[in-house]
């Protein structure tokens, strides 16, 4: 009768220590737990992630610097965003794990910034249709991927006015990436801008089929100088061929942002992007529910590309001229890409009378008379 006993008040003790182990742990995780005096809607909510890629480090100085102001701008401007990005991501090589990865990470939207992605943000958003893609500078679209960007030509037609009243030996170096239209695009309007105030002017065109290298931007430059240039211009994504300019005692035209702390006594100005606007309203949209897909195409007058702030050297004859002929673009009075324009080789590729069609820029591949291209 005693051990039957002392064997039902065994099992009895181990029930009672076993019940408190699991009272007590319970305790431990909410004890652990930070307390908050949010509504319980409000604590379940997470934030909304927007994903970017980029093709060169967030401190290249330029393309890719200018994409990650817009980046902040965005967190800055809309409440409840939180972005993660990722740099120098190669094209056609990494780009669609990348965007895989910003999918996984829980990115309702992805912009894409650089042309070369093009084909990978169609395969992951054809995988994904509850995320939106947004593509810079491409053409490719889907129901849940548009494309954007801005007719920097319009800006660079500018620039082109400024190097063509600053050069002496009427040869000015262009600093080309890669031979894709909107390459082609901004070494023809700059040449039309330059010729439209020197007639003498050479465009000579280095490329470095690269977006980002500075030694080879650099070389490319000097090059470009050794042959007479005393102006260097450039669509590159660092000021490198800025300061090769300034290291010989020339002037230069920047590109993306605002470069002339990177080579004060060579840069004039510059076309430069403010991607930012863009970004707030896009993601709102998505947010609001009201994203259509669109084929954006921005003018200057939206202010997602501009004529940069001027150095010291630019006299206020050029920018007085600068700031007519941009008001006329703006109002619509003067139309870059208005024949008769020839190419290079005398071809007349837009007659008299006639205005290139946005699909015959987005596909441009010639250059126009004035042009010589060292490499290609």
């Amino acid at each position: 009768m005693l051990k039957r006993f002392l064997a039902i008040f065994t099992l009895l003790l181990f029930a009672v220590v076993a019940l408190a182990g699991c009272g007590g742990s319970t305790q431990k995780a909410a004890s652990n737990a930070p307390e908050s005096k949010a509504p319980a809607s409000e604590q379940a909510k997470e934030p909304f992630m927007v994903g970017f890629i980029y093709v060169g480090p967030v401190g290249d100085a330029g393309y890719t610097y200018a994409h990650d102001l817009g980046r902040k701008f965005l967190e800055e401007q809309v409440s409840g965003v939180k972005t993660v990005y990722l740099e120098s991501v190669k094209e056609g090589t990494d780009d669609e794990r990348a965007l895989e990865n910003l999918v996984q990470q829980g990115c309702k939207v992805i912009f894409a910034t650089s042309f070369g992605y093009m084909d990978a943000v169609q395969k992951v958003a054809a995988k994904h249709p509850d995320v939106i893609f947004e593509h810079c500078s491409g053409y490719k679209t889907s129901p849940n991927a548009g494309t954007y960007f801005g007719r920097d030509y319009q800006a660079r037609y500018l620039a082109g006015i400024v190097a063509g009243k600053a050069t002496k030996s009427n040869i000015i170096g262009y600093v080309a990436a890669q031979t894709i239209p909107e390459v082609y695009r901004g070494i023809d309007a700059f040449t039309l801008g330059a010729l439209s105030v020197n007639s003498k002017v050479k465009v000579k065109v280095n490329w470095t089929n690269t977006w980002y290298d500075p030694v080879k931007e650099k070389e490319a430059a000097k090059s470009l100088l050794e042959q007479g240039a005393d102006v260097i211009a450039q669509h590159q994504d660092t000021p490198a061929a800025m300061q090769a300019a300034e290291e010989a005692g020339k002037l230069s035209m920047g590109y993306n942002s605002d470069m002339r702390k990177f080579a004060p006594k060579a840069v004039m100005t510059g076309p430069v992007w403010n991607w930012g606007p863009y970004y707030v309203k896009t993601v709102k949209a998505v947010m609001d529910k009201t994203w259509k897909m669109d084929q954006y195409w921005g003018p200057m007058k939206d202010g997602i590309i501009d004529l940069g702030p001027y150095g010291p050297m630019v006299s206020e004859d050029v920018k007085a001229l600068v700031a007519a002929k941009k008001q006329e673009i703006n109002d619509g009075k003067f139309i870059v890409f208005n024949g008769p324009i020839k190419d290079n080789t005398g071809k007349v590729r837009v007659p008299a009378g006639k205005s290139m069609t946005d699909q015959e820029m987005l596909s441009m591949d010639w250059l126009v008379e004035g042009v010589e291209s060292t490499n290609k």
